[in-house]
């Protein structure tokens, strides 16, 4: 299985499947094409979060706004796992959550025929080849160990004394704010002050009125800010990468 992901949206991705496929019949699956655009970190975060749901595959992410500079071509092998894309921090957070110990390689490509699409023209082909080739990645002719990666730690939250400080690292498509705030910030507490604005607490988004907000845990397991049938990226004027600070009511 080759797994692919990108900030592409459509069609461009046609022309990385159709590439795989004249090299390997591997089975090919989409994870998502509409990861924010450019943004490395946030998209970072939705591969750290997404991946480990795979079973053993190859996958292939783009998300390169560095595309036809000297940035390197990165190969992490993860346990059973594959990732292929940018060295530029994109893969780090989902390797390190598929596998204790990784490995890093950097990758030597042909020239591509485009200085813009190397989704198409570098790591298309480079899945493709990993995915298929018997030899151990240490013994191939194309591919160099190193020690790390360009990094992307994403942020921890500080809590103390009732008070958490953290950053959005994520707005998904209804508009739910994720926040970096481990979710048992909110145990026993029935409301909480989020940058002063002062909301309940709740299991479930039915907890509260459609179009009232509320802090919840999400699916991550970190503190999220929403709206019941609304959208909480609008609700609380926070977007990724913003500070957030949530405090005790």
């Amino acid at each position: 299985m080759i797994t692919l992901a990108s900030d592409f949206g459509s069609p461009y991705p046609a022309a990385m499947k159709g590439v795989i496929l004249q090299q390997s019949d591997a089975r090919l699956v989409d994870v998502s094409h509409d990861l924010p655009r450019g943004a490395v970190r946030e998209s970072a975060f939705w591969l750290r979060e997404l991946l480990p749901a795979f079973p053993p595959a190859t996958h292939l992410a783009v998300v390169d706004p560095g595309v036809g500079t000297d940035r390197g071509v990165l190969v992490a092998r993860a346990g059973e796992h594959v990732l292929v894309g940018p060295d530029n921090g994109l893969l780090v957070p989902a390797a390190r959550r598929l596998a204790d110990d990784v490995d890093w390689f950097h990758a030597e490509t042909d020239d591509p025929s485009s200085s813009t699409f190397h989704g198409r023209d570098v790591f298309a082909p480079l899945a493709a080849t990993v995915h298929e080739t018997d030899t151990p990645f240490e013994a191939h002719e194309r591919l160099t160990r190193i020690d790390e990666p360009v990094d992307c730690r994403l942020p921890e939250a500080t809590v103390e004394d009732g008070h958490a400080r953290g950053w959005v690292l994520a707005v998904d498509d209804f508009g739910n704010v994720v926040t970096n705030v481990p979710g048992d910030f909110l145990e026993e507490k029935a409301a909480v002050r989020v940058n002063g604005e002062r909301v309940p607490v709740g299991e479930t988004f039915g907890a509260v009125d459609p179009g009232s907000p509320l802090a919840v845990v999400g699916s991550h397991g970190y503190v999220e800010c929403d709206v019941n049938d609304g959208r909480g990226d609008e609700w609380f004027g926070l977007s990724p990468g913003n500070d957030v600070h949530i405090a005790t009511d």
